[in-house]
């Protein structure tokens, strides 16, 4: 007989711990291995998922955040998505500055979790949507502003539980890659992998300056976030690898169509990041971070479109 399946007391138990997938038909190098670790299986479908729960539970715990008390956060998507789920179990209003050019699909998620939407200009992307919360909260001392990309919880979820899990499942990781955004997925990951095993080397992925992919920042655009200074980004980083909006869709496209996995367009990026370290090593063992699916990204096109439309509309919509 079959043991019985695990009964889970709340959704929230069942991030973190995701799966990691083979896709080395996509290496350029027959000797390095490229394994996905698919972000995409959490609850709320985003590896920011665990970042809203580590963000929540330590501000209940040191009495910042109480009963009736209204949640701010910035957010292009994601975040906002995992705090709303979160929030709305847990009775805590909460509004979410998002920038006005994001896909449909995340605004209809942040209202089916009950978020209220404040618009930022999408022409200021995620940094004006920064601004704008961190104007509002100062208005504000009544509401609580977790700022995601100043909280320790950030990295500390990736530090305690995403890094433990990488190298329990690929103890043989050589190269850890992925996007970087609020850098809390690299920080964590890159300084509990450094301490564990110190040859790993830990690269970034960003777009070229002044140039969007969804979800992703370039440091030289003007706004280092503070847990990236925290950590010691620029000591821990090994180096970071330039993706562009059409390599991303490029290889999102061939994530989906060659592996099965569909996932959403920082991914991509990500996975053409890990590409280019591949060409450029002997062997090795590329773990990389598939941060969501790609159900939100659908209404864009960006599948199934001419790809001079899709990167054309690329620079106009915020994907991740």
């Amino acid at each position: 007989m079959e043991p019985p399946l695990a009964v889970y007391s709340s959704i929230t138990e069942l991030i973190g711990d995701t799966p990691i997938v083979d896709v080395s038909q996509l290496s350029p190098n027959p000797r390095v291995r490229l394994l996905a670790k698919l972000e995409g299986s959490n609850p709320a479908g985003s590896v920011k998922d665990r970042i809203a729960l580590k963000m929540i539970d330590e501000a209940e715990a040191d009495g910042t955040l109480a009963p009736g008390r209204t949640v701010i956060e910035p957010s292009s998507g994601n975040t906002g998505i995992a705090m709303a789920m979160i929030c709305q179990l847990r009775g805590y209003p909460i509004k979410i500055v998002l920038p006005e050019n994001v896909s449909i699909e995340r605004r209809q998620l942040l209202e089916v979790f009950g978020a209220e939407i404040i618009l930022s200009p999408g022409a200021e992307g995620s940094n004006g949507a920064v601004r704008r919360a961190q104007a509002l909260a100062e208005e504000h001392p009544e509401w609580v502003f977790l700022y995601q990309y100043g909280n320790e919880a950030n990295p500390r979820a990736h530090y305690d539980a995403t890094g433990p899990e990488i190298l329990r499942d690929v103890p043989d990781i050589t190269h850890f890659v992925a996007g970087l955004g609020t850098s809390g997925t690299l920080m964590g990951v890159g300084t509990y992998l450094k301490e564990n095993k110190p040859e790993v080397q830990v690269l970034a992925v960003e777009p070229p300056a002044g140039e969007l992919v969804e979800g992703l920042r370039n440091l030289e655009d003007g706004y280092i976030p503070p847990v990236f200074e925290k950590w010691g980004g620029f000591e821990l980083l090994d180096g970071k690898r330039i993706v562009r909006p059409r390599e991303s869709l490029e290889w999102t496209r061939r994530l989906v169509t060659e592996t099965g996995v569909f996932a959403g367009i920082s991914s991509g990026a990500a996975l053409a990041g890990a590409a280019k370290v591949a060409e450029r090593i002997d062997e090795g063992t590329i773990v990389f971070i598939v941060c969501d699916g790609g159900w939100k990204y659908l209404s864009t096109g960006a599948y199934t479109d001419d790809l001079d439309a899709a990167e054309a509309r690329a620079e106009s919509i915020i994907y991740f």
